[in-house]
Formats: C-alpha cells, sequence, structure tokens
C-alpha cells in the first residue's frame, strides 16, 4: 500500500466510502419511511461513510498512529469538524440534485458529485488542520532524508601553507 501514491490510495478509499456511503442510503431507505426519511437516510449513509474514511486516512494516508487516546480523541473531534465543511457541500449537491430532477437515481449521482466534490476539500483541509503532525512512514522517510543530508562527507579543507 505505501507504493501507491497518495492520490491513488484516496481515490480508492474515497470510493470505497462512497460506496458504503450509497448502500447504506439505499438500505435504511428501504426501511425508513416518513417526512424526515430522505434526512435520515442521508444522515446514515454520511455516518457510515465517514467512519470508513477516518480509519482509512488516517492509517494509509496521512501514516497517523496515536500516541495515546486523548491525542486519538482530538484528531477524530478535528476530523468530525472538517467533515463538516465537506458533508455540507456534499449534502447541498444531493439535495440540489433531489429537487432539481423528480428520479430516485439522481439524488444518488448527486451523492457520488456532492461526495467527489466534499472529499476533495476535505483532503486539503485534513492535510492543513487534522494530521498535522508527521507520524509513521512519512516522517520516517522524511527523517531519513534529513540524516542522510547530514551525514555526507564533507569536502575536506585544507588551509593553505
Amino acid at each position: 500500500m505505501k507504493h501507491l501514491s497518495i492520490t491513488v490510495k484516496y481515490a480508492l478509499f474515497s470510493g470505497l466510502a462512497m460506496g458504503i456511503n450509497i448502500a447504506v442510503q439505499r438500505g435504511v431507505g428501504q426501511i425508513v419511511r416518513g417526512p424526515l426519511s430522505l434526512y435520515i437516510v442521508i444522515l446514515s449513509g454520511t455516518t457510515a461513510g465517514l467512519i470508513v474514511k477516518y480509519l482509512l486516512d488516517k492509517r494509509f494516508i496521512f501514516y497517523y498512529r496515536p500516541p495515546s487516546r486523548s491525542d486519538e480523541a482530538i484528531k477524530v473531534l478535528l476530523y468530525l469538524v472538517m467533515s463538516g465543511f465537506a458533508t455540507a457541500v456534499f449534502w447541498a449537491v444531493e439535495l440540489s440534485f433531489d429537487a432539481l430532477f423528480d428520479f430516485t437515481a439522481a439524488r444518488y449521482l448527486g451523492a457520488a458529485v456532492g461526495l467527489f466534490l466534499g472529499y476533495s476539500l476535505k483532503y486539503k483541509l485534513d492535510k492543513r488542520f487534522v494530521f498535522t503532525q508527521n507520524t509513521g512512514h512519512e516522517a520516517t522517510v522524511k527523517i531519513e532524508d534529513r540524516r542522510s543530508q547530514l551525514c555526507k562527507p564533507k569536502p575536506h579543507l585544507s588551509m593553505p601553507r
């Protein structure tokens, strides 16, 4: 997994989370009925996708290993806050598609478009505000690069005679 580019991994994980999100929406949509059913369906799918995405992002995108439970709790909280921004984009697009087009598949298409846009924003927010400390593989690579720079033999300077 380390040899795939971050872009490829992020796209794969986003696709997986999107698939889980939409599958959960469809499943819950078969059970829940009523005036608030659309919002219950969307919230259920979003929650399922969010859990999967956090676990994959922290381990394989940002190589984050929490040093303590309190640190993990802070990261989860920050991740949820950043997810709020991405979710607002996602829900706005999905609800717009639902309002503009009068067939169920349009809502799912809107969900896919909204999730793509939301995840694009989310990566930038997570990189900047959530997973700001280098840990794991990424940090090891940077440390090794720095160490190799420091340990390079310096040209021997001799004093003129």
